[in-house]
């Protein structure tokens, strides 16, 4: 069993949807199911174990948390319905908790951020209010990943209130419970998002920054690593041995002769 002193850093994982890509080009994001399964028996093969988003602030807080196992974070942008579908019931039987960030003004609809002029793929289902209600009776937190998913950086005054903090305000209407966490849409953010995110009240808030998170991270840039539809569970688990997008061979070779290299030197 470890405690808050058997680990000093804690990776955070950022899926977003499961299921079927409609393209190639929508294969960089989307895992089908049984690639997602894989990459979860891998982890917990490697004796990792997911904490509570919760869990994971009071961590970075200070407070003793235990963990099963090696501790990590999963996190699911977007809210696609094949969170549902495919990840919920595999991490139900895992017993591993998870934290979708929705797009509070589309629950029930669809990904209509995605809907550019010109554009040929069909839209994806987003999770529907009783989706969400089982899944949160089951250990899932829902948090926010904005009102529309809009590029925060290009707004300012009520457009970015709205996004930030009204959306906050309508998944707490919706959901019942706190919302204390906020996802940046595109991870695009500055100075101005990140002090309108603090004055909205939320606790912390994920920016797609590659990286360990250490209790010393800013709460409202926490680090996420990129889990792609091609990654294979071993490129998986050296992502988040290594704290890296990059899971290649190749990398981690560089990591270990960067590390001779400098005590040579």
């Amino acid at each position: 069993m470890s405690n808050a002193q058997s680990f000093d850093r804690v990776p955070v994982l950022m899926y977003h949807r499961v299921g079927t890509p409609h393209d190639v080009a929508d294969g960089t994001y989307c895992i089908t199911p049984g690639a997602f399964a894989a990459q979860m028996s891998a982890l917990a093969a490697a004796g990792y174990a997911a904490l509570t988003v919760d869990a994971f602030a009071d961590w970075l807080d200070g407070a003793p948390t235990r963990c099963d196992g090696r501790p990590f974070v999963l996190s699911f942008d977007d809210g696609f319905a094949g969170v549902y579908e495919h990840a919920f019931p595999l991490l139900r039987e895992l017993g591993w908790p998870a934290t979708v960030f929705l797009v509070a003004g589309l629950v029930g609809d669809h990904d209509r951020w995605m809907q550019h002029p010109g554009a040929t793929r069909p839209l994806t289902p987003l999770l529907s209010p009783a989706q969400i209600a089982e899944m949160a009776a089951a250990g899932f937190s829902f948090h926010s990943h904005s009102m529309t998913h809009r590029s925060l950086t290009a707004l300012a005054g009520s457009a970015l209130e709205d996004e930030i903090a009204g959306s906050r305000a309508r998944l707490q209407a919706l959901l019942g419970t706190a919302v204390d966490f906020f996802a940046y849409p595109y991870g695009h953010l500055d100075s101005q998002v990140v002090d309108a995110t603090r004055a909205a009240g939320y606790r912390a808030a994920f920016s797609v920054q590659p990286g360990f998170n250490r209790r010393d991270i800013d709460r409202y840039r926490i680090r996420r690593l990129d889990v792609f539809g091609h990654d294979s569970p071993r490129t998986l688990l050296r992502k988040i041995g290594f704290g890296s997008n990059d899971g290649s061979l190749a990398a981690v070779c560089h990591y270990y002769w960067s590390r001779l290299t400098a005590r040579r030197g």
